[in-house]
């Protein structure tokens, strides 16, 4: 893959769950468009969860997307199918069916610029029919010597919990990620890879220490341990083992619990950091401030470095609330 060279990366996700945060997305976007990117994504949640899942809400995404000069990449959150089923108008699985045929419908990015992707096409999830598709959102593409993928990992305990859990669903989609993730981080040692990094939007706790935004996790054995159904333990123990055999810098991107974040949660069996490990959440909704959070962060992506990765939260001069812009 040579040596690569360094470039930059914009991330975001949990918005707009409001008529102010859409309004604010806008200026999101023309910030992001100020600032040559190599690509950018949003790991999930098109709106709230409460709200209608309506085709508007989908249309107006793909919009903001192709608003984007750089190439747009896009995984989906549980706002936007598995959290529909709270309405009795909507199914789960037609919503996502609409997502994979909107968004997902060719092997390019989204975005005025567009990148190939590879797609995971084995029929390994479950569509609304009881068929078995394509995961047509898990993608993989490579800048600079460095793997991306995105990978379809829920809120809403992975689709076990919440009003209409469905477990033949989760079932079929975790083992499809799991798969992914392995491929993924295979590739990343046959092409000699610098780095890795996966996105995605649940937050699937990772220790015992936020329960205000998590699952609680007993952090050697990875178990879920407050009492709810635990739809991220085999895919965390999966992850981690490929972490620590694959030794170069791993970040994993998520959104869900709306709280900025970059951090080393990732503990081994004995209760040792994964050095090479680094979680980043990017911002998300706060809809009791408006615009206060809606914001972007900016990756700075140095292949021929040490750490690979270094993160620039960018607060948008127009979306700030409590201290004006100087």
């Amino acid at each position: 893959m040579g040596r690569g060279y360094p470039y930059a990366i914009g991330l975001w996700g949990d918005l707009p769950y409001s008529t102010a945060q859409a309004a604010g997305v806008n200026h999101l976007i023309e910030d992001m468009n100020a600032q040559f990117l190599a690509f950018t994504v949003h790991d999930g949640d098109l709106k709230s969860g409460g709200s209608e899942c309506t085709d508007a809400v989908y249309t107006a995404a793909l919009g903001y997307f192709n608003a984007l000069k750089a190439p747009a990449m896009f995984t989906p959150g549980d706002n936007d199918w598995t959290d529909c089923d709270r309405n009795p108008n909507y199914n789960s699985l037609v919503q996502l069916d609409k997502e994979r045929k909107l968004f997902f419908d060719t092997p390019f990015s989204l975005g005025q610029r567009r990148l190939r992707q590879e797609v995971q096409t084995s029929p390994l999830c479950l569509g609304a029919d009881g068929s078995y598709v394509a995961c047509v959102e898990n993608r993989r593409w490579s800048v600079g010597r460095v793997i991306y993928a995105t990978m379809n990992v829920q809120g809403s305990c992975n689709n076990l919990c919440d009003v209409k859990p469905d477990p033949v669903e989760y079932a079929a989609r975790n083992a499809a990620n799991i798969a992914w993730m392995k491929e993924t981080f295979e590739l990343a040692k046959t092409r000699k890879a610098a780095a890795v990094m996966f996105i995605s939007q649940a937050n699937p706790g990772w220790d015992l220490n936020d329960p205000e935004r998590a699952p609680l996790r007993d952090p050697k054995t990875l178990a879920e341990t407050d009492g709810y159904p635990d739809g991220f333990q085999e895919f965390l123990s999966a992850l981690r083992e490929e972490v620590i055999a694959f030794r170069r810098p791993v970040a994993y991107v998520h959104g869900d619990s709306h709280y900025f974040r970059v951090d080393r949660p990732f503990l081994d069996a004995q209760g040792r950091r994964l050095e090479n490990f680094t979680r980043v959440e990017t911002f998300g909704d706060n809809q009791g401030n408006g615009t206060n959070d809606v914001q972007w962060l900016k990756v700075l992506v140095d292949p021929g470095s040490r750490e690979v990765f270094s993160y620039q939260p960018q607060i948008v001069p127009v979306n700030r609330v409590a201290v004006p812009a100087p």
